[in-house]
């Protein structure tokens, strides 16, 4: 565990928020479309102060530490990328215009940051205090990697029907139409919200339950809360370019799900190992984390791999028939 001083706590926080801040900024000189080469341009920026940050882990507190982080967000970016399957569906169902759709993307991913902070602030001190957490975690990843396997194509419910935006709609006037990046408007001299609002909201909201899986699934690598912090962070941040940049690829992902279920279920076994030698059973097995980190990368290759070859194969072969 590292012992990171609250002053190293604060000065993190503000720069996660000074570079949200400076995102957001910029966006807005930018209007209309977000291309190809600006998010390529955007994600390489993210993975490189990521890059950045474990380099500085590695030289001021280790390798061990180092590892963890790496490991923990190649795993939260690997599992944020299935999110963005819900934001594809988000985006059809809330009617979003595209030049809105980075605004409702960056707001509603700082909402996550925001929401996931009680979760892992309160797994963390579980985690350090009883056991049985580890059991919990394990099992709730082990049921969740059965479920990702067991799901159709179309699993997904659709977000814009989810219990958070009904109660918004009972509760404030929802205009029709958007009106341009505004998040309310005076309709009848009453103080109306518009779908951007709601479509932020949703995001924020999709987030959080992307958590359930998440967050207990990055215990299984480190239970250091500044790490979680950052590698929640890092990867969360990066999603907005992310799903500009490979919105036509998610479709070719076939496997996706498949390869993130046995990610999942690779955690929640080494959990439960890890919670048997808490408890006193010394003959378990141990995975270490360099272990880990070689297992996630090589399933997200093989899944990648495979998903692109079955989608050429079946244009090939639909191709022929034609």
């Amino acid at each position: 565990m590292l012992d990171v001083p609250l002053w190293m706590w604060v000065a993190t926080l503000a720069a996660f928020v000074a570079i949200l801040a400076v995102d957001l900024i910029s966006g807005h000189r930018r209007p209309g479309d977000v291309t190809t080469r600006a998010a390529a341009t955007g994600v390489a920026v993210y993975v490189g102060l990521a890059v950045l940050f474990g380099i500085g882990l590695l030289v001021l507190a280790g390798s061990s530490a180092a590892t963890q982080f790496a490991t923990g967000y190649i795993l939260e970016y690997s599992l944020s990328v299935d999110n963005l399957f819900v934001y594809l569906l988000l985006m059809a169902s809330f009617c979003v215009p595209e030049a809105q759709r980075k605004d409702v993307l960056l707001v509603g991913i700082l909402g996550t940051l925001v929401l996931r902070a009680p979760f892992i602030v309160g797994g963390a001190a579980a985690a350090q205090r009883f056991s049985v957490t580890f059991f919990v975690f394990g099992a709730l990843l082990l049921y969740t990697a059965v479920g990702l396997v067991r799901a159709k194509d179309d699993g997904h419910d659709d977000p814009g029907d989810t219990l958070v935006v009904r109660l918004v709609r009972r509760v404030f006037p929802v205009t029709d139409e958007y009106d341009g990046s505004r998040l309310t408007v005076l309709q009848d001299g009453r103080r109306a919200l518009t779908p951007l609002l709601l479509a932020m909201v949703a995001v924020s909201v999709v987030g959080l339950v992307f958590a359930l899986d998440s967050i207990p699934a990055i215990f299984g690598v480190t239970k250091d809360p500044y790490l979680i912090v950052a590698a929640n962070a890092f990867a969360l941040m990066g999603l907005r370019q992310l799903f500009f940049l490979v919105g036509g690829l998610l479709e070719r992902l076939v496997y996706l799900s498949v390869g993130l279920a046995v990610i999942l279920g690779f955690i929640g076994v080494k959990l439960i190992l890890e919670a048997l030698h808490l408890n006193g059973l010394d003959a378990a097995p141990e995975l270490s984390i360099p272990v880990s980190l070689g297992f996630i990368v090589a399933v997200l290759l093989v899944t990648t791999v495979a998903s692109l070859r079955k989608v050429t194969k079946d244009a090939t072969a639909r191709a022929g028939r034609g």
